[in-house]
């Protein structure tokens, strides 16, 4: 594994970003000069996130970094309820979405609905092995410092509710599965114990890492996108990326307003060290990944270039309480809705065109039209990649139908 090391970085306040889900503290610096060392490129195409010209050789970085890992923090408490019994998997397509309704975050209502999901998926026997390493990626996008006392608690409005999550780590453990790790890039860590996370991950031992910082690591990894890369050839991430088995992405069902829909897959975003991804020090966001916030054609394939980096295992979809007009609190529109969506499956694309739709969008819908009408339709050109399908003739929706639960959303201004 390749490491970087970054040096310590005075601590900044953190400043809402305009584009919505791109906020956070500063953290740590990157040595600039290893970094274009490493890429071969200048310093503007850095800046800018461009990738080095055709024919540039792929450049070799050696570190003698020492891998020091935290201590442990968290035992578990909660062990498997059931014995695991050998099981003849399901034939189901891959490009399958488990749909289903829930109502509220009740423990047991969730749990029970989550596993309903599974068992129409196949049993997802083949994905969860023994001992198997998970990751889950949330989106706690924001602050805790912008709940307004007015308005329901950020999990019931725009961020991943952490009953979802606990739901799953249940489910996760019962299949056998070994360290859990839940994982975002977050803002600000105040949200673990103010959103309910802390309480949550506790019993379950399951982990809560900040992606913004390279703990339990002393650098950030290099994560290569691949040949099919449009706008970066690799990415600086916490080093624990590249370790996992399985990567489950749990997103919540919203609009935004540059992307115009933000799901599974654009919940990679999240996965940057927020600080190591800005054109200059007083951004206070991850600007080096946008494009204009009036017409952003480069924001689409940085989420393809994330999802390659880091492909998903299982898209998840938390629509059960959620937000319309945006996607935070920085949205004027932001509205809360309690569309009782909880969906699943295989393929990322496919799950998000399904959460498109569910929001009474088109998934195949011409770029720069409704609901994108700022930027491209990332769904069509991850379709075009081969990364998954956004054709809903091609997707089985299984459980609850898909015009059965449709709920039309007010697409962010």
């Amino acid at each position: 594994m390749h490491i970087i090391h970054t040096g310590a970085r005075r601590a900044k306040k953190p400043h809402p970003d305009p584009g919505g889900e791109d906020m956070a503290k500063p953290l740590r610096k990157l040595s600039r000069r290893l970094f274009l060392e490493w890429l071969g490129i200048s310093g503007l195409a850095v800046a800018a996130g461009c990738s080095p010209r055709p024919g540039n050789p792929t450049p070799t970085l050696t570190s003698t970094a020492t891998l020091t890992r935290l201590p442990p923090t968290a035992i578990p408490t909660h062990t498997a309820s059931l014995t695991p019994k050998p099981v003849t998997p399901t034939a189901v397509p891959r490009t399958a979405v488990a749909l289903t309704r829930v109502k509220t975050y009740e423990a047991k209502l969730l749990r029970a609905q989550w596993q309903a999901m599974v068992d129409t998926l196949g049993g997802l026997h083949d994905l969860i092995k023994p001992g198997a390493r998970v990751g889950i990626k949330v989106n706690l996008t924001g602050s805790p410092a912008m709940d307004a006392p007015d308005k329901p608690p950020a999990p019931e409005l725009f961020a991943t509710h952490p009953a979802v999550a606990g739901a799953i780590c249940e489910w996760l453990t019962d299949a056998g599965a070994g360290p859990l790790t839940i994982m975002d890039g977050i803002a600000d860590e105040t949200a673990w114990s103010k959103w309910g996370y802390a309480e949550m991950a506790k019993p379950l031992g399951a982990k809560l890492i900040n992606l913004s910082k390279p703990a339990p690591y002393s650098g950030f990894a290099v994560l290569p996108v691949g040949n099919q890369s449009q706008i970066y050839n690799a990415f600086l991430l916490n080093g624990l990326l590249q370790e996992l088995d399985v990567f489950i992405s749990v997103a919540k069902l919203k609009c935004h307003s540059v992307m115009g829909v933000t799901i599974s897959m654009k919940n990679l975003i999240g996965l940057t060290p927020l600080y190591e991804y800005m054109r200059k020090d007083t951004d206070n966001a991850r600007t080096a990944l946008h494009g204009s916030p009036d017409y952003d054609t480069r924001l689409p394939g940085v989420i393809l270039d994330l999802n390659l980096a880091r492909p998903i295992d299982l898209a998840v979809i938390d629509g059960i309480f959620t937000c319309e007009g945006g996607a935070g609190p920085w949205d004027k529109s932001l509205a809360q809705v309690k569309p009782g969506i909880f969906a699943a499956g295989l393929d990322p694309v496919a799950t998000d065109a399904v959460g498109t739709a569910l929001m009474g969008f088109d998934p195949e819908a011409a770029s720069q039209s409704l609901p994108f009408t700022r930027t491209n339709n990332y769904l069509t050109m991850a379709q075009k990649l081969g990364l998954g399908t956004n054709r809903l003739d091609e997707i089985p929706v299984m459980g609850e139908s898909l015009e059965a639960m449709r709920f039309p959303f007010q697409p962010a201004a």
